[in-house]
């Protein structure tokens, strides 16, 4: 698959269903899924991280750092 092509709704659904992709159940990890925020595996619960795309990293730390910042503002 090429960098800028976007995988088919079947592709999508084999990766979501393949157990591979789930670290202990839990976790997604798929390097050829390039979404940051798949569904997670019971999909009526919302999203997960993709924890292979590296860009999720820094989106999980900018939400962090946004309720941090609000917690400690709102604190005060």
């Amino acid at each position: 698959m090429k960098p800028n092509d976007q995988p088919s709704k079947e592709t999508l659904k084999a990766w979501h269903d393949d157990p591979s992709n789930w670290k202990w159940g839990v976790f997604y990890y798929n390097k050829e899924d390039k979404r940051i925020f798949p569904p997670k595996r019971l999909q009526y619960l919302g999203w997960t991280i993709n924890f292979a795309n590296p860009y999720s990293y820094l989106t999980l730390l900018a939400i962090v750092l946004v309720f941090t910042v609000l917690f400690t503002y709102l604190t005060k």
